[in-house]
């Protein structure tokens, strides 16, 4: 197999494998509440909470840095995340199913948020800069394909056990211990397929000398009040959406939804949803290793937000039609694919330098201190305005980023392969 070659596939794996723990931790987890009766208080409020590991993984990324590899630490939190879905799978049938499996996901959130900080510095020390934004299309394609797999096929086939086991809790529970055994089959494929790169004594030596080094420096660099500021409002909108879309199609017509079944929600997202986001996400790293990230931060900025208006009109003309529901879905993981490849890039730039493995997971925990605090209230907001009124508030969340858009600083040509 060439290096090209290899590349792709560890690329490939490795963020399929950071994505799946993610998506079911802070998305499944909100359809598996759901359907278990809790309230959307109570699920916006809970499962928000669930962020804060990859808020405070900062606080700890620098001993990634200077302690053992990258990939010894990647393939380890993978085998936690493991061990944490299956007791996520055997507390659903018990009296304190939701205590207990909250502390399974917390679980495997503090290890998804460290498997994250070694995946990306592993990502940065094995790629250079040119083929990083080459790569990080389909970085974040196989990211977002691991989060449609979770949202798309686990979610369909709870919805085919609901049926078929006549039990809501029994189904949750197969699905969550099936979750589990395929985190221990990537973990594997990882441990295989992974070159070992930090062997490399120029890697060793750029090890940054302490904790307080790696801070300090992320803090003074030029501008970094406005880049935090962009950081924490590039995702507003999507913050709330993404908390309340599932409980928007789950719920009843009475109560403001489209009432579809837990299956149909799998398929929209498994399906259409898996081409358009992989279509999105392809193409916009490619577009950005060709031409540079400020030909296309703007567009991609737009196309991540724009896709909210649908959702806005699936609610207040009340449709509940497959084709116009399906389409939304397309056009807002399109949009996702597409215009997160811009922030991807843009976080690798405001990370750039020594210590990039604890940078990053600084600006990526401000980034997820954006997705938390938002996501929290999101339930609470939802209740006050109706899905009407939500919809339309998450309209008018992406306002800060677009204003911010204006005075971040960054090379025109950054990401542009040579």
């Amino acid at each position: 197999m060439t290096a090209k070659k290899k590349t792709w596939a560890w690329v490939s794996t490795l963020y399929f494998t950071q994505g799946l723990p993610y998506v079911i931790v802070v998305t499944v987890s909100v359809i598996m509440y759901k359907r278990l009766g809790l309230s959307n208080e109570d699920i916006g409020l809970y499962t928000s909470l669930l962020y804060l590991p990859w808020v405070l993984k900062p606080l700890w990324s620098p001993y990634v840095d200077l302690k053992s590899t990258k990939r010894k630490w990647f393939l380890y939190m993978q085998l936690i995340i493991s061990i944490a879905l299956f007791g996520v799978g055997l507390s659903i049938p018990t009296n304190m199913f939701f205590i207990t499996s909250l502390a399974c996901f917390w679980m495997a959130a503090f290890a998804s948020a460290t498997n994250d900080i070694a995946s990306d510095g592993y990502y940065m020390i094995g790629l250079p800069e040119k083929e990083q934004s080459f790569f990080i299309g389909i970085r974040s394609t196989f990211y977002r394909l691991a989060m449609v797999t979770g949202e798309g096929l686990i979610v369909i086939f709870a919805g085919y056990l609901e049926h078929e086991f006549g039990d809501t809790s029994k189904a949750w529970s197969f699905t969550m211990i099936i979750a589990a055994f395929l985190m221990i089959i990537l973990t594997t494929i990882n441990f295989f397929i992974t070159p070992k790169y930090e062997t490399d004594e120029k890697v060793i030596l750029q090890k940054p000398k302490s904790f307080l080094e790696v801070f300090s420096s992320f803090f003074k660099k030029p501008g970094i009040g406005v880049a935090i500021a962009f950081i924490l409002t590039y995702r507003l909108g999507e913050s709330q959406l993404v908390k309340m879309v599932s409980p928007f199609l789950l719920d009843t017509p009475d109560e403001g939804g489209l009432g579809y079944s837990t299956e149909q929600l799998g398929f929209i997202f498994g399906t259409a949803g898996v081409v358009f986001l992989s279509i999105g996400g392809i193409l916009g790293g490619i577009l950005i290793s060709k031409h540079g990230l400020k030909k296309w931060m703007f567009p991609m900025v737009l196309s991540l937000n724009l896709p909210n208006l649908l959702y806005a009109f699936l609610a207040l003309s009340n449709t509940t039609n497959i084709y116009a529901v399906t389409a939304t879905v397309v056009f807002e993981k399109f949009g996702y694919g597409f215009g997160f490849a811009a922030f991807l890039v843009y976080l690798i730039y405001v990370s750039d330098g020594k210590s990039k493995t604890s940078h990053y997971a600084i600006a990526t925990g401000f980034m997820a201190l954006g997705m938390m605090l938002p996501g929290m209230i999101s339930g609470y907001i939802q209740q006050w305005l109706g899905y009407e009124g939500f919809f339309i508030w998450v309209i008018i969340a992406a306002l800060p980023s677009l204003i911010l858009l204006r005075f971040i600083k960054y090379p025109p040509d950054f990401g542009k392969k040579s």
